[in-house]
């Protein structure tokens, strides 16, 4: 909570504000699982099911792993949106240049324990003699990737933390894209099979961290210029750093909650057979594209807001928080009925399983209702992000995901799949309701009196 007078540079958002940064980064978020799609289809259409194995559970693991660095991204974007609404001359230099050498211990560190964590894995996925070969052989080269992983979401916080989205976009399409060719060549140009395609990722990672770094430099005017305004001192100030660590924890928290949510909404559905969690599948990733253009907006909404706190300046808040709703609500509702409409010829294209087909056609109503029912804790997401309150964002998680799980045990026994849906809105409005209620209360305290 802020305390003591500060100064206050007032500044205006509009429409356009909200939308120079919500389209850009829609456009690189969408581009991420497209790479999941080329991968399948590469290794698939190479006919052995055990390659194909391997390759799934093991870009599984690493989403789970890397997951739960994500805090060295929204972390970095908060604080370095707050340094740009303060007028910091260095831009947020600190920020990024403290996320950046955590986050090579990290990556680093990742490839010292490769062999636990592998270990590990085997021994929770248990896959067949022919998956665990294809896992081991994909798991111990991308593992190479964990350090440019690590830079690359610090760069993109700093990008995105001062509305610079049209760059943060260009790297994400750059990395992505030389993943996909690279990964195309290494099979079927080179014969490597699942090695070819974690050798993408890793090319696609090193080259998109090797321009992001440049382009971070040259902001500075040059490494040494760079060096000199980031001085050893600074970066090591005991009260940043605590404050880094704190939002670290927090948010390390926060992503486990969300992880544990969507696992147990998938091995419920497994519980309940095959084609229930075929169909289940189909629809929750359909509805996880509408929220990578949600992203964008929560994106927004994190730079304008922090930008905001940083600035001390209460309107230029308050009108990043109604438009980003404004606009949430517009794109969740269209979106939500063109999903719901086009349906079934969606359905159709993804699952030729008639059987699945029909199950997921019937609880597509339910599914479709998410795009509303999720989005105002999309927008909370960016707006805590953007002032960092990390705290609040872990204890809503927590105790939403409470609500989730209780409302999942006492509905999906007596309603079956009906009530595993109604446990997935609960938890998306539990969500919306405690994050608007907790910020509420503290958003006075974020601002102070003009120095």
């Amino acid at each position: 909570m802020t305390t003591g007078a500060r100064p206050q540079h007032p500044f205006v958002v509009r429409h356009a504000d909200v939308w120079k940064i919500a389209v850009p980064a829609s456009v690189a978020f969408i581009t991420e699982p497209l790479v999941g799609i080329v991968d399948i289809t590469v290794i698939g259409r190479l006919g052995d099911a055990g390659l194909l194995g391997g390759l799934v559970l093991g870009a599984l693991i690493f989403d789970v792993i890397f997951s739960m660095t994500y805090f060295l991204r929204i972390g970095t974007a908060g604080l370095t949106a707050q340094a740009v609404g303060a007028r910091d001359p260095r831009d947020g230099l600190l920020h990024v240049s403290r996320a950046l050498v955590l986050a090579v211990i990290i990556g680093l560190g990742m490839i010292a324990l490769a062999v636990p964590l592998h270990w590990a894995s085997q021994a929770l996925l248990a896959p067949g003699p022919g998956v665990s070969a294809a896992l081991s052989e994909y798991f111990f080269v991308r593992i190479w990737a964990a350090p440019v992983v690590m830079i690359n979401q610090c760069l993109l916080g700093w990008f995105y933390g001062r509305a610079a989205a049209a760059t943060g976009m260009m790297l994400q399409i750059l990395l992505h894209g030389i993943n996909i060719v690279a990964s195309i060549v290494l099979v079927f140009g080179f014969g490597m099979g699942v090695r070819g395609v974690a050798l993408g990722t890793v090319l696609g990672g090193t080259i998109a961290a090797v321009l992001g770094l440049i382009l971070l430099v040259r902001h500075y005017g040059g490494l040494r210029r760079l060096l000199d305004r980031a001085p050893r001192i600074e970066l090591l100030d005991t009260t940043a750093l605590q404050r880094m660590f704190g939002l670290s924890r927090d948010l390390m928290i926060r992503s486990a909650a969300l992880m544990g949510a969507y696992a147990w909404f998938a091995a419920q559905g497994a519980r309940m057979g095959e084609v229930a969690l075929s169909a289940n599948a189909v629809l929750l990733n359909l509805l996880m594209v509408v929220s990578f253009f949600l992203d964008g907006v929560a994106q927004a909404a994190e730079q304008l807001t922090g930008k905001a706190v940083g600035a001390n300046w209460r309107p230029a808040f308050d009108q990043a928080y109604g438009l980003s709703f404004v606009w949430g609500l517009v794109l969740t509702v269209s979106m939500g009925l063109a999903w719901y409409f086009s349906g079934p010829l969606i359905i159709g294209v993804m699952t030729t399983n008639a059987e699945v087909q029909a199950y997921a056609l019937t609880y597509l109503p339910i599914a479709a209702l998410c795009t509303v029912t999720f989005m105002p804790a999309f927008v909370y997401d960016g707006i805590l992000i953007g002032t960092t309150l990390n705290a609040t964002m872990r204890n809503g998680m927590v105790i939403s995901l409470v609500v989730f799980l209780t409302v999942a045990l006492v509905a999906q026994p007596l309603l079956g799949n009906w009530g595993l849906w109604l446990a997935l809105h609960s938890w998306f409005i539990a969500r919306g309701v405690i994050y608007w209620w907790a910020l509420e209360r503290r958003k006075a305290g974020l601002f102070s009196p003009a120095a």
